[in-house]
């Protein structure tokens, strides 16, 4: 990727921004980095600013309130398509996902329209969860792909690596998911849309300083949409084209050319006809 831009949504993550943006700028140097604060009230807001004032290729994206990672993201994503980059990332301000595994996800985008790091695929963990938290995160996932016919392992999952092109494709402007929904949004969008995705193995560490953004409000959501969105497809194969497409297919039917088997034919009738 020649150009890329990696953006971590943080609210309330004084402590740890800094160290996390210096673990991404010394696993990929060429990449930009934007931070895209929520209004934190503990002053990360001013902790990226500072770090914008003294790295090169460093970003800050203020935003007025805290509206869901979701709303984080996609505002992120405007912001770097915006100006051009050939490829987006998404990574947690925590620590939780690890930088130096950047390298391999990006080369992978190199063959993918959509990289998921990972923790559910062979290679994959997670350290230092309850194992509670880790039984209803594999259980999740394997609710999701099974209600949505994903073929993927780690739907869930925040660590990512999108082409521009891909997110362009997915038609942003429809997603309303705001919580860690949305990283079920996007893939399944990614999916519809014919997108290629891929999987790297990653090592998910849990958080060891902040409080975690997960409630039984972003739960409750993420089980009822994806609900919702079975029901909407489980009479049509998720590999369909979306409507947009099934048009954009038949516009493009209506200008073609007319094979030359149908034009013969066309002049055949012509010459017996005496014109």
């Amino acid at each position: 990727m020649s150009t890329v831009l990696v953006i971590t949504p943080t609210y309330n993550e004084r402590d740890t921004l800094p160290g996390i943006v210096g673990r991404i700028r010394a696993a990929v140097p060429a990449a930009h980095v934007l931070v895209v604060d929520d209004n934190s009230p503990d002053g990360t807001g001013l902790v990226a600013d500072r770090l914008a004032a003294e790295l090169d290729r460093v970003h800050v994206l203020h935003r007025e309130r805290k509206e869901g990672l979701g709303a984080a993201y996609l505002a992120g994503f405007r912001w770097g398509l915006a100006r051009g980059f050939d490829a987006l990332v998404e990574i947690d301000a925590d620590g939780s996902h690890p930088p130096e595994r950047l390298p391999a996800l990006l080369d992978a985008a190199e063959r993918a329209d959509l990289v998921i790091g990972s923790r559910w695929v062979p290679g994959g963990r997670v350290a230092n969860w309850p194992r509670r938290r880790e039984l209803l995160s594999r259980l999740a996932n394997r609710y999701v792909r099974a209600a949505l016919r994903l073929p993927v392992a780690d739907a869930t999952g925040g660590f990512r690596v999108y082409r521009a092109a891909a997110l362009e494709k997915i038609l942003l402007d429809g997603v309303e998911s705001r919580g860690y929904c949305f990283q079920v949004d996007l893939t399944l969008r990614a999916v519809r849309h014919g997108c290629a995705v891929a999987e790297v193995p990653i090592t998910f560490v849990d958080r060891t300083s902040g409080a975690s953004k997960m409630s039984a409000g972003v739960l409750v959501e993420a089980l009822w949409r994806v609900t919702l969105w079975a029901l909407r497809i489980r009479t049509r194969d998720i590999h369909a084209p979306t409507r947009s497409a099934r048009r954009a297919g038949r516009a493009a039917a209506r200008r073609s050319p007319r094979p030359a088997a149908a034009r013969a034919a066309r002049w055949r009738r012509s010459v017996s006809a005496g014109r």
